[in-house]
């Protein structure tokens, strides 16, 4: 009997254990996330933007945890948005020559597509864009988890 009793207490800390990890993974970009530019701020910076875009969470890769919504704003200088994500770990700004929605697309034409860089807020943004990176060679904006390669969101620019 002693035996059925410490296997059943095993897997059930084990499985408490896994759970408090993975909400752990969930939540700490939450917690540790800069402060989001305001309204204003995104306002004044988008308003050099040359292109504009809108996430929706209806891409066919997007669900409950990676989605996003709002208004994207892409210049020379920023890429910004006035909106929401999906809070998660290790985003990612990619500008692409095509339009993605799914994981798989994303992977197979990664190599085509430049990195712009972080997104460490997830209600509104503001990324700056290397110098090396020119959004007008490009025509969409993709939001991609790096660390665990998901598909977040993606919006057609031009």
């Amino acid at each position: 009997m002693k035996i059925k009793v410490f296997v059943l207490l095993a897997i059930t800390h084990l499985s408490i254990g896994a759970l408090g990890f993975a909400a752990g993974i969930y939540a700490l970009p939450i917690l540790i996330a800069p402060p989001a530019p305001s309204e204003s701020e995104i306002t004044t910076v988008s308003s050099q933007a040359k292109y504009f875009a809108e996430f929706t969470r209806d891409l066919q890769d997007s669900d409950a945890f990676h989605w996003g919504e709002g208004k994207v704003s892409i210049g020379a200088a920023f890429i910004t948005l006035m909106g929401r994500l999906a809070p998660g770990p290790d985003y990612k700004i990619y500008l692409s020559p095509t339009f993605v929605e799914t994981e798989a697309d994303f992977n197979r034409l990664k190599s085509s597509m430049a990195l712009v860089g972080d997104v460490k807020t997830f209600d509104n943004f503001s990324v700056a864009v290397p110098s090396n990176v020119d959004p007008s060679k490009y025509n969409a904006i993709i939001i991609w988890c790096e660390t665990f390669g998901e598909f977040i969101t993606a919006a057609q620019y031009q």
